[in-house]
């Protein structure tokens, strides 16, 4: 059972040398030598698909892709052309945040079942503006639907909940960390949903972040068996995600994405030898 540490696609936009963005090959190659093991982002369309497997295969990148269904009817074909590609797993952000109740739980069961028969793995994540749009129906769909499987990324109900301080929120998180299958790594503070943590990740907010990737590893761990990968991803966002400031014409993002992704990379590595190690005594 091991870890894979992901940068995600996404959060490269716009990086680059400070005078135009990196290049698809350029940013392969700094996500290898910053040590991440893989890459999250989107099925390639047929006209770049060879170029990207020839790169992940050069890197020797694990690759997970995101998915944005609204019907099972959107995941089959998605699925099919994951598995032909060689996709490690998918990933949703199910649509959309006014699906509730018995016809919310009707189309995740839907989609669990579509990738079950693909046999391919497949994660929820928890994302606000989507079918998981709050805690508290996400954590109604996770008791309704045992084989359901979560992307963690807890900074969306952080920034919902204003902080989600409460013994009622912690209980709600255990709920949903208890079905983790991956972690997407950034950190809210309950008013902005991606803050710069700091060069040594010492932000007030880290140490709770963290205390939650932790707990979702150890379920993790404790249910995973020999060869089983959990993929964690560093997500930190271009704008509008990332704090900016206005300056005519553009907006001047605040932070340095890409050694924050580094940071977190760390932050990430750290945990699970932590985790791994608890295991270790806990066994012995």
């Amino acid at each position: 059972m091991k870890i894979d540490i992901q940068q995600s696609w996404w959060a490269m936009i716009g990086l680059g040398n400070g005078k135009r963005e990196w290049t698809i090959e350029e940013k392969f190659e700094k996500i290898a030598e910053a040590g991440f093991t893989g890459i999250m982002g989107s099925l390639p369309e047929d006209h770049e698909a060879e170029k990207w497997r020839r790169l992940l295969d050069e890197y020797q990148f694990s690759f997970g892709i995101h998915s944005f269904p609204s019907k099972k009817e959107d995941l089959q074909l998605l699925l099919k052309k994951a598995k032909e590609f060689g996709v490690q797993y998918v990933n949703s952000q199910v649509m959309d945040d006014f699906t509730i109740d018995e016809e919310a739980i009707h189309l995740l069961k839907d989609l669990v079942a579509e990738a079950k028969g693909a046999n391919i793995p497949y994660f929820v994540e928890t994302h606000r503006g989507r079918i998981t749009q709050d805690l508290i129906r996400t954590v109604q769909y996770v008791n309704e639907i045992p084989d359901l499987r979560l992307t963690i990324d807890l900074s969306h109900y952080v920034l919902a909940g204003e902080g989600c301080y409460s013994e009622i929120a912690e209980e709600y998180f255990d709920v949903l960390l208890r079905r983790t299958s991956s972690i997407h790594a950034r950190v809210s503070n309950g008013q902005q949903i991606q803050i710069d943590i700091g060069p040594d990740g010492n932000h007030p907010m880290t140490e709770r972040f963290v205390g939650w990737w932790e707990k979702g590893m150890t379920y993790w761990l404790n249910e995973a068996k020999p060869g089983d990968v959990l993929p964690l991803v560093c997500e930190l966002g271009p704008p509008d995600y990332s704090i900016t400031q206005y300056s005519n014409p553009s907006l001047i993002e605040i932070s340095n994405r890409w050694e924050q992704a580094i940071v977190f990379k760390r932050i990430l590595e750290e945990a699970w030898e932590r985790v791994t190690h608890n295991n270790s005594i806990a066994s012995s």
